[in-house]
């Protein structure tokens, strides 16, 4: 590690090592001496501190609160709500960074780009350019000394993290803990984001619901990732102030299904993302802008077996099947009686695939239901004796938590099964195989960490 990055990391750490203490502190008070505090209350002081600083912590730890009892559920609760929303770096700091990236003669590259940010996220700025041709691009730039920030973050979330589990937790999460770490690690990398946008619109090229942006090689580098300017708005936004209609919705809800499904399915590749601010309506109301590329996961063809294995075994009550599918996904020496708890989670997953009619994402008309069946699911593995959480689990069961989400927001009614079944219609695990080899070759995704 050099010397800036060592005194970077230093310095994030002092400035985040409080209120992530705060939280073993309070754990630590409650379990050995019997201390009661108000854990709700300082979960939110906690959000409003990490809310407010540049960097990655809100990231890792919005990716900890859906790793199931990673973290106590008041601060998981809390933690899941944190948006980036740090203010954006000013215009002098902004051409010495892009000087950095493509040399000082960077603005003669550009017809135009525009001073002020048009979004400010947790690692980088996105700043609205047009080409020398005219095209319109938009260029995320990362902010400075990031891989420093990311380190100290990491460090304090698995401090966070550990003392949990040793005091108050069943579930092991270490393997959890690297998984979030590779993937942040290669969020780092705007090259590899570059790629990963290609796969997508590689995997994606035949579905019109979903449009994607393209990036611009020579414009990128590994912290400067320029691609194509996609229209479209705040899908947030226009389903709170724009009231569309069933129909509108019903095109959003087919491109959220297909961003997510066809890609895992077809290629065993998800987008571990899926948030809110990841997807804008587009202008036509016809579909989604997909965005957003940093936390991409590969799945070998046998996971995607297993997904489909335990899919099988939830509609034919098959408990041996179920067995099997969790052993494909990583878990290891499961009871009878944890398999079953296990199945209340595989169930709330499943069945709106499994009904063939038209149907809400849940029946059940709370946004929460989700965490609670979490809650459920951790009350019976604490009579079972806990289990540890597998790698591939972590941004599989987060990238469901997040579209189930967004599917309920868009109060919508499809008959899922049916999308569900022409995706998987024909599957098979060597045809993945190549598929996959074929696109991430071509996309020039390099491999993971």
């Amino acid at each position: 590690m050099s010397g800036s990055n060592f005194f970077g990391e230093m310095k994030r750490m002092a400035r985040t090592s409080g209120a992530v203490g705060g939280i073993a502190a309070r754990v630590a008070g409650e379990r050995l001496f019997g201390i009661k505090t108000d854990k709700a209350a300082h979960a939110n002081d906690l959000k409003a501190l990490l809310g407010g600083l540049k960097g990655p912590l809100m990231k890792v730890a919005q990716f900890a609160s859906t790793v199931p009892d990673a973290l106590p559920p008041e601060y998981a609760a809390e933690l899941a709500t944190l948006q980036a929303n740090a203010p954006p770096m000013g215009w002098s700091f902004v051409r010495r960074r892009m000087a950095a990236e493509l040399g000082p003669a960077w603005q003669q590259r550009f017809g135009s780009f525009t001073h002020e940010a048009v979004a400010a996220a947790s690692l980088g700025q996105v700043h609205r350019a047009t080409l020398l041709d005219g095209t319109e691009v938009a260029c995320k730039l990362q902010y400075p000394d990031m891989a420093s920030v990311v380190e100290a973050d990491l460090k304090q979330v698995k401090l966070a993290m550990s003392l949990y589990q040793r005091m108050d937790s069943t579930l092991k999460n270490e393997q959890a803990y690297h998984e979030i770490s590779a993937r942040l690690r290669e969020e780092l990398d705007y090259t590899r984001e570059a790629a990963q946008m290609r796969l997508h619109g590689l995997m994606l090229k035949d579905t019109p619901e979903v449009h994607i942006p393209t990036p611009v090689p020579e414009l990128t580098t590994g912290r400067l990732l320029t691609m194509t300017w996609l229209d479209g708005g705040s899908l947030q936004k226009r389903l709170e102030e724009g009231d569309p209609g069933e129909e509108e919705r019903r095109a959003y809800a087919r491109g959220l299904f297909m961003a997510f499904y066809l890609p895992f399915y077809r290629f065993g590749v998800i987008h571990g993302d899926p948030h809110m601010g990841n997807y804008q309506a587009r202008p036509d109301r016809a579909g989604i802008n997909l965005l957003d590329f940093g936390a991409i996961r590969v799945f070998p063809p046998s996971f995607v077996g297993g997904v489909l294995l335990l899919y099988e075994a939830v509609r034919d009550n098959d408990e041996e099947k179920a067995a099997e599918a969790y052993r494909i996904w990583g878990f290891e020496n499961l009871s009878k009686e944890t398999i079953q708890v296990l199945g209340l989670w595989a169930r709330f997953l499943y069945t709106p695939l499994m009904e063939d009619r038209v149907r809400a994402i849940q029946d059940v008309d709370d946004p929460q239901h989700g965490r609670r069946v979490a809650e459920q699911v951790h009350a019976g593995l604490k009579r079972t004796g806990g289990v540890t959480i597998p790698r591939e689990f972590v941004l599989m069961d987060r990238a469901a938590i997040g579209l189930g989400s967004v599917f309920f927001r868009l109060k919508v009614e499809m008959n899922w099964h049916r999308m569900f079944m022409e995706l998987i219609h024909d599957m098979h695990a060597g045809d993945l195989a190549a598929r996959q080899a074929a696109a991430l070759a071509e996309a020039g995704v390099p491999a993971a960490l």
